[in-house]
């Protein structure tokens, strides 16, 4: 079997078996095709030592640590593969260590930051988006693949399908309730006059009257973030979706909310993801300690 063959075998399996996305298919074969385009003698056979100098030639390649440790997971998935369907008796990846990860804290933003933007918002839906990704801690691609019936009047939570088609509830405070009641108020203008794409608008609940599949994109909800980021006079650079989720893990930590549900509530698969989260505040923490305890201000 060729190395086509064998990769598209291995996409079958992942899209069948672990429910991969259709984005997280294309990173894999784009990856796998940089390694069958550099390794010479084909990805089947390849021995040990033939894809320890693939991986070696990425960093001489002037590859970013981040895109050589996913091309160095690929590889090993699709081994583990080989290896689990009897095409292969080994695993050549079984030596590799993948660069190691420089561990950045997530950029967030203070509460009265949040508070401006949110006062800067220009209508009832950008105010809706903004509340739901921060006070629910949303990501951006679960916000805008949210169905119509996932809004119910006055219901405290809602079903959201995050990574790996998975679904978690989330719980909405008073403000998001309110922002999402206003929202729905005007969510009939949103629609497209023409009925073929009326129709397929009216199922998201964030409808789009330019967008081809009927939802507001992911680039639009970040612009409306940026726009609000200026009126509110905040660098614009240094808000997003992802910061937004940021911020609100960031505060529920610093309030004194336990990783479990914070983990929970973000649906996070591992606690690990989560606990970056505790850096975060044990800064801001110390930084609060230092600058208003009177023993910390006596001493300088």
């Amino acid at each position: 079997m060729n190395d086509a063959a064998l990769i598209e075998n291995f996409l079958e399996m992942l899209s069948a078996e672990r429910g991969a996305r259709v984005n997280t298919l294309d990173a894999y074969a784009r990856d796998l095709a940089d390694a069958r385009e550099h390794v010479r003698g084909g990805l089947g056979p390849a021995g040990a030592e033939v894809i320890e100098g693939y991986v070696a030639g990425l960093a001489k390649r002037g590859l970013a640590p981040a895109t050589a440790r996913r091309r160095i997971s690929a590889l090993r998935q699709f081994y583990r593969f080989l290896l689990s369907e009897n095409i292969r008796g080994d695993d050549p990846t079984s030596r590799l260590d993948a660069p190691k990860r420089a561990r950045a804290l997530p950029k967030t933003l203070a509460s009265d930051e949040i508070a401006r933007l949110i006062e800067a918002a220009e209508s009832a839906r950008d105010k809706a988006l903004i509340e739901l990704l921060y006070g629910a801690g949303l990501r951006v691609s679960e916000l805008v693949s949210l169905p119509l019936r996932a809004a119910k009047a006055g219901q405290p939570h809602m079903v959201v399908e995050g990574k790996g088609g998975k679904e978690r509830i989330v719980a909405l405070g008073r403000p998001a309730l309110a922002a999402m009641a206003a929202h729905m108020q005007e969510r009939e203008r949103l629609l497209p006059k023409e009925d073929a794409r009326r129709e397929k608008a009216a199922r998201w609940l964030f409808p789009s009257a330019s967008a081809a599949d009927g939802k507001l994109t992911r680039r639009r909800v970040a612009q409306i973030l940026e726009a609000a980021a200026v009126r509110a006079g905040l660098d614009a650079a240094r808000v997003s979706p992802h910061v937004l989720r940021h911020a609100f893990a960031t505060h529920l930590v610093e309030g004194g909310a336990d990783l479990r549900t914070v983990q929970t509530l973000l649906g996070h698969a591992d606690i690990a993801t989560t606990q970056i989260y505790t850096h975060v505040a044990e800064g801001r923490l110390k930084t609060l300690v230092e600058t208003k305890h009177p023993l910390a201000r006596r001493r300088r």
